[in-house]
């Protein structure tokens, strides 16, 4: 019944008012926009139709030019398509925001998930002292990621934020002004962004949703669970912060872009301090509280305008100095707007967010070797991987970065940087290094010899190393190097300088590109309980931080269940995972979503420890099932990869050329510098997203249903269905990849089963996606895909009616393209700009 409540809530403010607004949009006048409006209905209709009698998309646009229009030179008609886009990427947006607005209506403070809802649970089950005291050694942190899978330029975001505020209050002269806006505002960034145009992206988000969403949900925890001996840590929600740090496969990411986004994070908080602020003293206007909120004021002015320095410490000096004023003389009178201003305070210190530094190691490798080359004297023929290490941990030489030039001069300039970065915003503002593609070692200790080399005392180095395992290999790996590392005195020693915790960083992307969706599931749940145990043994607190990505295909899908999902066996001091590009949009893009969403996190990690649930536990059984089930699933991805045709069709059939060709983001498509294309080169969101974009989400399920009916022909379906009864680990991966089927449309591509060169492999994929369908509707019980989740379903279903005609323009254009027909230039346009409004249709992926 709550379901029926819900979707019919759906229906009444999210699709009536679409279909209002929509109304409303299409009926305005804008530039070469005329009548589009009144076209495209006729190609959502011959799209429609036409996919259900198995034509082709070429077919289905060319019907579509000769019954609606009278178009004839090609010229012409790409034109319209050029305008069909504009005009569909705005409706998106619409919906975007519609959906955003309507979400405080269709969430309850009281549903599961919820602080509310944890308490109440707490002091039910009588737990309630249990919770705090998880609450004291726990916390949650959300990392933003420069990765470009977020289309919208800046001036777009700031209209989506607007015309979000606007339906709330459903104003429609206000609403009929964004939408004229929306209708002449260029969706397109006329050049690549840089890391500096990505970091400021999301500082924008830093300062006009999470400053705000963070304060009021620390609050909100103080007063639901604080009391006289308990007030919860302030730092219960970090935030990190990847772009103008990030330096993987990105060159344009350097020294300088580093310190100069460290001085954007710090000034931007300052400037958010600095606004509270001017609000606090219109309450606190009383003799002697006023005149030092005042000379705060003018210290924050100085620190942002003047460059000059103030520290977290300074400015709480100040408030502790107004407080004292007002709770002797004032009768403490708005003394809970005061605490929540210093609550804030030791929330984002002077660093809003924490920067992160990522490199490949690989290129610290290159980066060691030339030093060793140039100051040891060795050559890099004549020396051992041992060797080197020795050298580098136990020279005494200190390098200049000025004697090298290109990324070694730049890498050592960064390490230089981190102490200037950590006295202005404070340690928390730059606390660690991820080393990517890690699998030995000397990828850990290569960064830690660095800092000696660049004249870091040991004890100085207040830096957690943090190794990235992403590969199969690298998973595989992880458990031999952190044993090695914990037994190694010099790591152990700055280990309990960074008091015996280790963060380690497992990598869902690269995993599932790698081994196929359900290995690497189970293949980081297993590196997890490994480094669990090993970690416990050295005791060494542990941290997992999760680089989870939107679609499940990406580790994402309903991330609260994900958690809430891992047993004992698992560390669970921290949750932390990276989120990027519409992810940050669609999860935590307002402050209504972002508190909710940061709720979910937080309680989901708490209640895996308090309340005892034995789904999460895995029996030996459950354990060998899983086991067995992943590598038939691993066995069917890899022959899928080893097929000559994988990487041939996502060249030739996608659009996996034309990610590195949009001007989306700062960072290259693929590593390595080569023309030619590898299967190990391609980075996972071009990779993923492209199968996204045909509508065949291959990764997020090939191999699954392969898996699930080896064992239903060996007669132990019942094991299956216990396991998916018994282990919520489980569920929630049948459930992920049923997302991302239900996301998949293969009649789109149905033209392809007959192509001469693709034609076997495409009936390779289709025969895979019926079969995991029947398979996992069967096992699940369902009569259709995401039956459990009828919003979500609802809105993938809209945003899928709204994308059809996009989605045939594409294919349309890579068909042209294909044949080589006609002007290939304006068809490759059309591919690439069309890819911007699929990719933000689909933000509820996350």
């Amino acid at each position: 019944m709550q379901n029926e409540a819900k979707t019919e809530r759906f229906r009444q403010i999210v699709e009536n008012k679409f279909q209002i607004y929509n109304s409303l949009f299409m009926s305005l006048p804008y530039d070469k926009m005329t009548n589009i409006g009144m076209l495209l209905p006729f190609l959502y209709e011959e799209s429609r139709i036409g996919y259900e009698k198995g034509l082709s998309p070429e077919e289905i646009v060319e019907e579509f030019f000769g019954k609606h229009t009278d178009l004839v030179s090609e010229e012409q008609k790409t034109e319209l398509l050029f305008k069909i886009i504009q005009y569909i990427e705005r409706q998106v947006v619409l919906f975007d925001s519609i959906e955003d607005a309507a979400f405080p209506q269709l969430h309850s403070v009281n549903e599961a998930g919820t602080l509310s809802h944890l308490h109440d649970r707490a002091v039910q089950e009588h737990q309630l002292e249990e919770t705090r005291e998880k609450m004291q050694d726990f916390a949650v942190k959300v990392v933003f990621t420069a990765h470009p899978t977020q289309f919208y330029p800046n001036s777009v975001q700031r209209i989506l934020h607007d015309l979000r505020s606007a339906i709330m209050k459903d104003s429609v002269t206000e609403i009929d002004m964004l939408l004229q806006q929306l209708g002449k505002t260029p969706f397109l960034n006329r050049e690549k962004p840089t890391p500096l145009d990505e970091a400021m992206s999301i500082i924008f988000y830093l300062r006009y949703v999470y400053y705000d969403s963070i304060g009021e949900l620390y609050s909100s925890i103080k007063n639901t669970f604080g009391n006289q001996h308990f007030v919860p840590p302030q730092d219960i929600f970090q935030l990190g912060f990847w772009p103008g740090g990030d330096r993987d496969g990105n060159p344009f990411v350097t020294a300088e872009i580093t310190k100069q986004v460290a001085q954007e994070l710090y000034t931007s908080i300052l400037k958010s301090y600095y606004a509270h602020l001017k609000n606090l003293r219109r309450r606190l206007s009383f003799r002697g509280v006023s005149e030092v909120l005042e000379t705060l004021s003018h210290e924050l002015y100085e620190a942002i305008f003047r460059d000059q320095n103030i520290s977290a410490v300074q400015i709480l000096k100040r408030l502790k100095e107004a407080e004292k004023i007002l709770k002797e003389q004032h009768n403490g009178l708005f003394k809970n707007l005061l605490e929540d201003f210093q609550d804030r305070v030791k929330i984002f210190g002077t660093h809003f967010a924490t920067l992160d530094i990522r490199q490949d190691s690989r290129i610290h490798q290159q980066v060691i070797d030339e030093i060793i080359v140039k100051k040891a004297g060795f050559t890099s023929e004549n020396i051992s991987t041992k060797e080197k290490l020795k050298w580098l941990l136990e020279t005494d030489v200190v390098l200049d970065p000025n004697d090298f030039e290109g990324i070694t001069k730049d890498t050592l300039e960064n390490i230089f940087n981190i102490k200037k970065i950590q006295q202005r915003n404070g340690e928390r503002g730059l606390s660690r290094y991820i080393i990517s593609n890690s699998d030995e070692v000397k990828d850990v200790l290569n960064v830690f010899g660095m800092f000696r080399l660049c004249g870091y005392r040991e004890e100085d180095i207040n830096i957690d190393i943090v190794p990235l395992f992403e590969t199969m290999e690298g998973l595989d790996a992880g458990e031999k190097v952190m044993k090695e590392l914990y037994e190694l005195p010099i790591y152990r020693k700055h280990l309990e300088r960074r008091g015996n915790s280790q963060t380690i960083m497992l990598g869902f992307s690269d995993g599932t590109k790698d081994g196929g969706y359900l290995k690497a599931n189970w293949e980081i749940y297993e590196t997890k309980e490994q480094l669990t145990k090993i970690s416990n043994e050295n005791n060494i607190k542990v941290i997992f931080f999760d680089g989870r990505g939107g679609p499940p295909a990406r580790g994402g899908g309903k991330t609260h269940d994900f958690y809430a999902s891992q047993g004992k066996t698992i560390a669970n001091n921290k949750i932390e995972l990276t989120i990027q590009g519409q992810t940050i949009t669609s999860v935590f893009g307002n402050k209504d979503q972002a508190k909710y969403n940061f709720e979910q996190l937080l309680t989901a990690g708490i209640e895996n420890d308090v309340f005892k649930n034995s789904k999460k536990d895995l029996t030996e059984k459950e354990r060998k099932l899983i086991q067995e089930l992943a590598e038939i699933s691993f066995k069917k991805y890899s022959d899928l990869k080893a097929h000559p045709m994988f990487v041939p069709y996502l060249q030739e059939m996608s659009t996996l050329e034309y990610y590195g060709r949009t001007n989306i983001g700062s960072r290259p498509s693929k590593r390595g510098g080569t023309n030619e294309l590898k299967f190990e080169d391609l980075r996972a969101i071009p990779f993923v997203g492209s199968w996204s974009q045909l509508k065949q989400n291959v990764p997020g399920f090939f191999g699954f249903g392969f898996a699930l009916n080896e064992l239903k022909n060996q007669g132990r379906f019942d094991e299956v269905h216990a396991l998916y009864k018994g282990s919520d680990f489980f569920k929630t991966l049948v459930l992920n990849s049923m997302m991302s089927m239900n996301k998949s449309y293969f009649p789109l591509t149905y033209y392809m089963k007959n192509n001469a060169k693709f034609g076997g492999f495409w009936n390779i994929l289709f025969d895979e996606y019926q079969l995991s369908k029947s398979m996992m509707l069967e096992l699940t019980g369902f009569k259709m895909l995401m039956e459990e989740d009828p919003l979500s379903r609802k809105s993938v279903k809209i945003r899928e009616k709204i994308v059809l005609p996009l989605l045939s323009i594409q294919q349309y254009a890579l068909m042209k393209i294909q044949k080589k027909e006609g002007n290939i230039e304006a068809y490759e346009k059309l591919v690439m700009r069309s890819l911007f409004g699929n990719i933000n249709a689909s933000r509820n992926s996350a």
